[in-house]
């Protein structure tokens, strides 16, 4: 119960004593009056927030770091009196996504509409709303509201760098064992033809079974015999490290200027945000040069990313980044020795981890000998608030010709990931 109501009440009943003692006509006036203000102002509250409806239109369910997420927000007042005032709270979970607001006469069958556009600045999958609509009486004595069901989720991709160089180079991936795996890319390599179905592009329509079947029928590809590339992502909880972290306003000047490039982007400081930038912008890297990328990790589920090449592909690993995170129990060496096995020979194997134990450079040198190629990808850990010993590891992958790239908090992840560690310039 608020003041202005305790107020009115304790006068209300004091009007109601003196008139009905000293039979005043004021007395009574005044106990009326004060009664009817509480009466009106009960009914106008009632009445504040029936027949309205809200909507939002989100442009797109997809965006990335540093790109913006657009709603449309929408208010119609149905009923036959005109709201004084509208309040929309909304309890989205988007960082900064201010979407609610206040709305003043807004007059019978009348519409308002806003437009909202919030800068994405963490990955994730996050909701938006519900709305909770609220409203009162004119005197502010009582206040109403009423939840408006409807939410819908917008998945927000990890940011990505622009990788100029990566060693080794395409041109040393190639030369893998044929595959007889089924993909949506045209090929070189036909592996059969199919039944047309809704969506399959008019190039890929085999005329001569068409004609002799009399009906339309489509040819199936198989992926070129090249290596694969394999992405392998630590997820394990023990081994990754974070400093704490308040997502900046939008008004930061970290997002000021042309954000798109995401070359001024600050990631937020832990080893998990790091290896998940490094990952979806190798993935692009390779992709963009038409290569099959896939990727397996372990962290709360197990996220796996069958190798195929394609903007199809692309937005599969970043669907799959977009939510992983470092709560995983299975150790980086395990994921490589029992995951490696089942890569053929001449593939590549991109180990990105946070890790100290050298079990899983052991797992690398491994599959190395099976003929699979290895590159290791160290997020320096130390620089994240953590104490590691990183030299047995480090020593052990240069010995090995393993290449090596280590990174380190705050680096220029396009410039550090340009070239290899070597033994001269390791430390």
């Amino acid at each position: 119960m608020n003041s202005r109501l305790l107020f009115l009440l304790v006068g209300v009943i004091a009007a109601w004593v003196v008139a009905l003692n000293t039979g005043r006509e004021l007395a009574f006036s005044l106990a009326y009056l004060l009664s009817g203000i509480i009466v009106l102002s009960y009914f106008w509250a009632w009445n504040s927030v029936r027949g309205v409806t809200a909507r939002r239109r989100t442009k797109s369910r997809r965006s990335q770091v540093g790109q913006y997420v657009e709603e449309q927000f929408e208010v119609t007042n149905r009923s036959f009196w005109p709201k004084l005032w509208l309040e929309i709270d909304d309890l989205s979970t988007l960082p900064w996504h201010s979407a609610g607001r206040v709305v003043s006469a807004v007059r019978r069958n009348g519409t308002q509409r806003w437009l909202v556009k919030t800068l994405c600045i963490q990955r994730g999958r996050f909701r938006l709303g519900p709305v909770t609509l609220r409203s009162g009486d004119p005197l502010g004595i009582f206040r109403r509201e009423r939840p408006l069901s409807g939410t819908g989720y917008v998945i927000v991709y990890p940011p990505t760098v622009e990788l100029t160089s990566f060693e080794p180079s395409v041109s040393e991936l190639s030369g893998g064992e044929a595959r007889h795996r089924r993909t949506y890319q045209v090929t070189s390599s036909v592996a059969g033809v199919r039944e047309y179905v809704n969506g399959d592009g008019f190039n890929r329509i085999h005329w001569p079974t068409t004609a002799r079947l009399n009906r339309l029928m489509v040819k199936e590809f198989e992926l070129d015999p090249t290596a694969d590339v394999w992405i392998y992502l630590d997820l394990c909880s023990s081994a990754a490290a974070a400093l704490s972290w308040t997502p900046p306003p939008p008004e930061s000047p970290l997002f000021s200027g042309r954000l798109r490039t995401q070359r001024s982007l600050e990631l937020p400081p832990a080893t998990t945000e790091y290896g998940v930038t490094i990952a979806a912008s190798l993935a692009r890297y390779f992709i963009l040069r038409n290569r099959a990328v896939g990727m397996n990790s372990r962290g709360r589920t197990r996220e796996f990313v069958q190798s195929d090449r394609g903007e199809r592909q692309l937005h599969k690993f970043f669907e799959a980044l977009a939510v992983v995170e470092a709560a995983g129990e299975l150790p980086f060496a395990d994921l490589v020795a029992t995951d490696g096995i089942r890569l053929n020979r001449n593939d590549t194997l991109l180990a990105i981890t946070p890790d100290a134990d050298p079990g899983w450079v052991a797992a690398l040198q491994m599959l190395q000998r099976r003929g699979v190629n290895s590159v290791a990808i160290l997020i320096d850990a130390t620089t994240f608030g953590s104490q590691r010993n990183y030299d047995r590891v480090q020593g052990e992958l240069l010995a090995s010709g393993i290449s090596l790239y280590r990174i380190r908090r705050d680096d220029d992840l396009g410039a550090a990931l340009a070239a290899p560690l070597h033994v001269d310039n390791a430390r």
